[in-house]
């Protein structure tokens, strides 16, 4: 296998002929071989004839070089799609709630979540196998990401119109299925695209990206008048959907040309499982971030609720407090990303890192369950941030690694979305009742919740054999 470094180069290309052992050695020719080809030359007339198979390998990636600015647009993506979706959900949406009725504002906010993580379960894994599916001259991914971006905005604006629960449902679960489908394609560009030697750091570039669109995102909704509640979610809706839909102006993506199977009953309901005999290790890293994920859930998304009812902030000013938190959470989150997933790709090592960022977040959890005034609670919020810039750099790169299947990673990467998608709807089912214990407003007992969650995904990188 050859050592050539993987770089951008003036002709819009990337250098670096022969790619790791995961099938990628000469994917280009091999893609094309393949009945699959690059967008830009789908028009490109050839001498041999079209083959009528895919790769040979179910686990042969088809990565294909990339115009200069491809990385950056791609990490630019998902800052998007993160600065939409968790302002919108994190800061956007309890502000309305809280807005509109007080009193109902943690059931109401419940709700809207649950419903739209139940609907976002159900679309992301199927956008990503239909995705694998597409015969388009534009490509399988770019379709999907522009037009799930179209959507998405047109979900923002409903919610910005929105004055009640309903239409507030209604307007979240657009936004989701539009932003859902583009996030689902760009996720599986990670596995087809991004060589496995330099995985990690572009993984801990999107995390910290991932963070700073969040931060972003508060910082705005915080700034903007309380009396304008359009405001608070079209801004951030144009941003993530403009932002998303540029990479679709950069990349070149793989074209079907040959046809597949009808898709069958059958072939749907498998879109959503991934047997855990056949895949053990995607199994336990599956499990793992699902735990870690809902373990930060119980605190990003009743944060605005905490600053209010338990460190007392009044809702006019709290807005302010959760962006300096979710800033504090983010520098830490930016250095730790970037740092870590250098150190792991240097390496080789995953599980190591993965199981410390848990140990060290159930730290700042235990922290700020502790905690009664806002400088104690920052400090908690700045070491749970650095644990989960570490965790999700690395751990992401980790998943891509155990894939069943590349041929199919849009549906494989769905499965994986289902991962940090599915706490949407499991942490407010399960807060709903946690909060209530006690009379309510019991954020003790949601964040014991929280570590038990951190300690039981820590524990669930130990069965994965396959990667270090």
């Amino acid at each position: 296998m050859s050592d050539t470094p993987v770089t951008e180069t003036d002709g819009g290309a990337i250098d670096g002929g022969a790619i790791d052992a995961r099938g990628r050695a000469g994917a280009t020719d091999a893609a094309r071989a393949a009945g699959v080809s690059s967008a830009t030359d789908a028009a490109a007339p050839t001498d041999a004839a079209p083959s009528t198979t895919e790769p040979a390998s179910d686990t042969a990636a088809t990565e294909l070089p990339q115009p200069r600015g491809f990385y950056a647009l791609y990490v630019l993506s998902w800052f998007g799609l993160n600065l939409a979706l968790g302002t919108i959900s994190g800061v956007s949406l309890p502000k309305a709630f809280a807005f509109i009725d007080d009193a109902t504002k943690e059931v109401n906010l419940s709700i809207v979540t649950a419903v739209g993580g139940i609907l976002v379960m159900v679309v992301t894994p199927l956008a990503g196998r239909l995705s694998d599916r597409t015969r388009s001259r534009l490509g399988i991914r770019r379709p999907w990401i522009l037009w799930g971006s179209v959507v998405g905005f047109g979900g923002a604006v409903v919610l910005g119109l929105a004055t009640s629960l309903m239409p507030m449902l209604v307007g979240w679960v657009i936004l989701q299925c539009g932003l859902g489908a583009a996030n689902a394609a760009v996720h599986a560009m990670l596995a087809e695209q991004i060589p496995t030697r330099v995985r990690a750091r572009i993984s801990g570039l999107a995390s910290a990206a991932t963070g700073l669109g969040v931060i972003l995102g508060a910082g705005i909704v915080a700034a903007l008048p309380n009396e304008s509640q359009w405001m608070w979610f079209v801004i951030p809706g144009a941003i993530g959907a403009v932002f998303t839909g540029l990479l679709y102006f950069r990349m070149n993506d793989v074209v079907r040309t040959e046809p597949r199977p009808p898709l069958r009953w059958t072939d749907v309901v498998s879109t959503y499982w991934i047997s855990p005999r056949s895949a053990p290790d995607f199994f336990w890293a599956w499990i793992c971030r699902l735990l870690v994920t809902m373990s930060t859930g119980f605190v990003s998304i009743y944060l605005l609720f905490f600053i209010i009812d338990r460190l007392g902030v009044s809702k006019e000013t709290a807005t302010g407090v959760q962006a300096t938190g979710m800033a504090i959470f983010t520098l830490g989150a930016l250095v730790t990303a970037v740092l870590f997933g250098w150190i792991s790709d240097r390496t080789g090592r995953r599980k190591t890192i993965v199981w410390a960022s848990c140990a060290i977040s159930v730290v700042g959890l235990s922290l700020g369950m502790l905690a009664s005034d806002i400088p104690t609670f920052l400090i908690a919020l700045s070491i749970v941030g650095a644990a989960q810039g570490a965790f999700v750099s690395v751990d992401l790169a980790l998943l891509t690694e155990v894939l069943p299947h590349y041929d199919d990673a849009g549906k494989d990467l769905g499965i994986v979305a289902l991962s940090y998608q599915a706490p949407m709807f499991l942490v407010p089912a399960l807060a709903v009742p946690v909060l209530a214990i006690g009379g309510g407003h019991n954020y003790t007992a949601l964040f014991g919740t929280a570590i038990v969650c951190g300690v039981l995904g820590g524990l669930a990188v130990f069965p994965i054999k396959s990667v270090k």
